[in-house]
């Protein structure tokens, strides 16, 4: 659940910091007359998202033993490299603001207004396709229902987004995204570790070691679960959050560490120069 609102709230707030920006330049260059078009273009590809994620999960539960196993695999595999691409294009878009305003300049003065809308459009729906895609990978990793903590994530990103289109509130985005960029890299790491796991079910890549350490402790008396299992509440926390595995095999153990090694050294090559 954690793990999914962290997920909505970044993506939905990304989506309410474009709108913002866009209505704010309208408004201030007095080209209030296109707001309907801006908010036309993001019911159309609000209306899409659900439409790709209804497309999406319909095509999920289609898939039964390996090819199942397979799918998953593929959709964590993904999940955690769309996760990556977006942190770190984030990261790297110190003007973002200036550039999105500079595409609506050029929008508004062509005859038609269709680029206007398309921007929007495009992107609203990229950012609706990736929830839907980061999601689905959580509720594989956790194999619990994420929805409530995407709907709470959603709901406190629209606020949060109207209130700081009308200015009510100042926060630190820039600290918000840094803490945000590091929990989901973690996420990404157990991602990663989960899709090595069910290519591993599948037949597709070896275990090699089964198991590297085993600290699921047996059930309760009570029938309960230890904090620290799998399916603990500790555990389960953290399985869904960071990808935490009591028993993991030593191909997952090789991809997190490997991939968070991977990530330490590209952000240490890019942005330390």
């Amino acid at each position: 659940m954690i793990a999914s609102l962290i997920i909505a709230f970044r993506e939905i707030l990304e989506a309410s910091l474009i709108v913002g920006i866009v209505l704010g330049y309208l408004n201030k260059t007095g080209q209030q007359k296109y707001k309907r078009l801006v908010w036309l273009a993001v019911l159309s590809a609000v209306v899409c998202s659900i439409i790709g994620a209804i497309l999406f999960n319909a095509l999920a539960g289609g898939f039964v033993g390996r090819a199942e196993m397979i799918f998953e695999g593929v959709t964590t595999l993904i999940g955690a490299i769309l996760l990556t691409t977006m942190i770190f294009w984030m990261m790297g878009q110190k003007k973002i603001s200036q550039e999105i305003e500079a595409n609506i300049a050029e929008e508004i003065e062509k005859p038609r207004k269709f680029g206007l809308f398309s921007l929007v459009f495009v992107s609203i729906l990229r950012e609706g396709i990736e929830t839907v895609i980061f999601l689905s990978s959580a509720s594989f990793v956790s194999r619990d229902n994420n929805l409530s903590g995407a709907i709470i994530g959603i709901l406190l990103a629209l606020i949060l987004g109207y209130v700081l289109y009308n200015g009510l509130m100042k926060v630190n985005l820039k600290k918000f995204f840094n803490i945000t960029s590091i929990l989901l890299i973690l996420f990404a790491a157990g991602l990663i570790a989960h899709s090595f796991h069910e290519f591993q079910e599948a037949g597709i890549i070896p275990s090699i070691i089964e198991h590297v350490w085993d600290i699921n402790p047996g059930v309760n008396p009570d029938g309960s679960y230890p904090p620290l299992h799998d399916k603990g509440w500790i555990g389960s926390i953290l399985g869904g959050l960071l990808g935490y595995n009591g028993n993991p095999s030593l191909i997952e153990v090789i991809g997190y560490a490997g991939y968070l090694a991977l990530i330490a050294s590209y952000y240490q090559i890019k942005f330390k120069k």
